[in-house]
């Protein structure tokens, strides 16, 4: 009976490790100004904290983030915890933030550098019209021991130059800081489509999320919706990104077209992608 109960407890544990997955979102939230009318942030962010409690992402990157949503976001999004500065230093401009679920994984590195010629300190790059960053993090999972690292920008939407370098700076940080090659994640929007020359330089290096996923892309093709209901969404600027080293699996990708009352929660759909988690 001894030796029939403790194959029982080895079977589930390894059924458990085995069933380990990881749920990435990226999401550009939209900045809150009232002169978005109908879609000012007042109001839809109830309907995008529900949208996002509901897919419950292990992780998500938001971009457009100002200090007051940050804070909405802090308050009502139960279990989660985020990491990040603005743009301009501290609790000034912009985040592009990390969001995770502190019941299940554990942040082990955090910090966040500006896409410039001077990454340690705040800074406009090359021929970028405003700040840019990226926050990333070294993350544990708490029931595996899995470690990956996600990073999380907001590309220009000016500079030329500036995405193209930016993409090298992201690339040239991977590398600098995954001294222990565990799998490395990016989310964005990068104000580019995917035929660009910033894109194929992280190709480079890392996988499109949207060309990988088994069973193709579910959803929408495009990301940008530009609050416009009524009209396909055809224009992809927001990616996730996965290391081409990386032994864990990708096993769904979305684009999340959820609306309420003919509205959108952001001018931009946010990503889903499913990740097995390999022990």
């Amino acid at each position: 009976m001894k030796t029939l109960l403790y194959t029982l407890i080895f079977v589930f544990s390894i059924t458990g490790l085995c069933a380990q997955e990881l749920g990435l979102m990226s999401y550009n939230i939209r900045l809150a100004t009232e002169s978005d009318g109908e879609n000012a942030w007042s109001e839809r962010k109830e309907f995008l904290k529900n949208q996002v409690l509901f897919y419950a992402p292990d992780v998500m990157g938001i971009q457009e983030a100002l200090p007051e949503q940050m804070q909405y976001l802090n308050d009502n999004l139960k279990d989660y915890k985020s990491l990040g500065v603005g743009r301009e230093g501290e609790n000034k401009g912009e985040f592009s933030a990390l969001f995770y679920n502190a019941a299940k994984l554990d942040v082990l590195k955090s910090d966040t550098f500006w896409l410039s010629e001077t990454p340690d300190t705040i800074s406009t790059g090359w021929d970028a019209a405003l700040p840019r960053i990226c926050t990333y993090a070294l993350f544990q999972d708490k029931s595996s021991s899995e470690k990956f690292y996600v990073f999380n920008t907001h590309f220009d939407h000016v500079g030329v130059e500036a995405r193209k370098k930016a993409s090298e700076l992201i690339l040239a940080k991977m590398n600098e800081l995954n001294t222990e090659n565990v799998d490395v994640f990016l989310t964005g929007d990068l104000n580019l489509e995917p035929d660009s020359a910033p894109i194929a330089v992280l190709k480079s290096d890392l996988f499109d999320t949207y060309d990988i996923a088994p069973m193709g892309p579910f959803g929408p093709s495009g990301t940008y919706n530009g609050f416009n209901f009524n009209e396909p969404v055809t224009r992809r600027i927001d990616y996730i990104f996965q290391g081409k080293s990386n032994t864990n699996l990708v096993l769904k990708h979305a684009v999340l077209s959820d609306s309420k009352n003919l509205r959108y929660a952001s001018d931009h759909l946010p990503i889903y992608v499913l990740i097995k988690l390999q022990p």
